[in-house]
């Protein structure tokens, strides 16, 4: 499943390109010294990366009492129709019914200090530019989130939310390197391609919480994870 969460990530990305591509492109990042400016676009990705880790952190310990309780099946395919729900319903809809609206003044807070740090170009405020840009709300982080509920134990979640942000690494940098290439009716079209992916990835996330019988895509067994008898042959 951590295979799932890099192409994920990566066509994530594609709606990153829209949304949080101009982010990217205000980076304060040197235009004189090449290599300068692929260290500070690397700690800009490793600050996203880690704000995803702690939301796989917090997510994982939620994801493994319901793991524990024995309805993993179940919740693997909660997360496959939450992916497709997410993606099939309108923007303005989420607009309608922000679920960060009670966070709303923590979110207000974090805009207000993502906006102070793109005046310093040190790589501590890159990093912390990355952090704060992974904590924004998102509904393709919201899509990979429930991914991350259906895994089997807590470093696994921490892995998948990673893995997912490795992801949107190559495309991400990309807009850094390639502005020109990235203009609004390129990134536009590039968006409508989203929806289809992540009904597949839901999907998939469906299929293999039915358990039925597919070697390594839908274990039959009720533990998707590990193999429920011992080999001892």
């Amino acid at each position: 499943m951590l295979t799932a969460a890099f192409f994920l990530g990566l066509i994530s990305s594609l709606h990153c390109i829209g949304m949080c591509g101009p982010i990217a492109m205000m980076l304060p990042v040197s235009q004189r010294n090449p290599e300068r400016k692929a260290v500070q676009i690397i700690i800009y990705h490793l600050g996203r990366i880690v704000s995803y880790s702690i939301i796989g952190l917090l997510f994982g310990i939620l994801g493994r009492g319901f793991y524990m309780a024995g309805i993993q099946q179940q919740l693997s395919i909660f997360a496959g129709v939450a992916m497709i729900v997410i993606i099939a319903l309108p923007a303005n809809v989420f607009a309608r019914y922000n679920f960060s609206r009670p966070l709303y003044q923590l979110i207000s807070k974090l805009k207000s200090l993502l906006g102070k740090q793109f005046s310093k170009s040190s790589l501590k405020s890159i990093f912390s530019i990355g952090i704060l840009n992974g904590l924004l709300p998102c509904a393709m982080v919201y899509a990979a989130v429930f991914g991350a509920l259906a895994m089997p134990t807590i470093l696994f979640s921490v892995l998948f939310m990673a893995v997912f942000g490795a992801g949107t690494v190559p495309l991400m940098s990309g807009v850094v390197y390639l502005q020109q290439l990235f203009p609004m009716t390129v990134r536009n079209r590039i968006q409508k391609m989203i929806p289809i992916a992540i009904t597949c990835l839901g999907v998939l996330f469906i299929i293999r919480g039915l358990g039925i019988g597919i070697p390594y895509l839908s274990p039959g067994t009720m533990n998707l994870f590990v193999q429920a008898q011992p080999n001892c042959h």
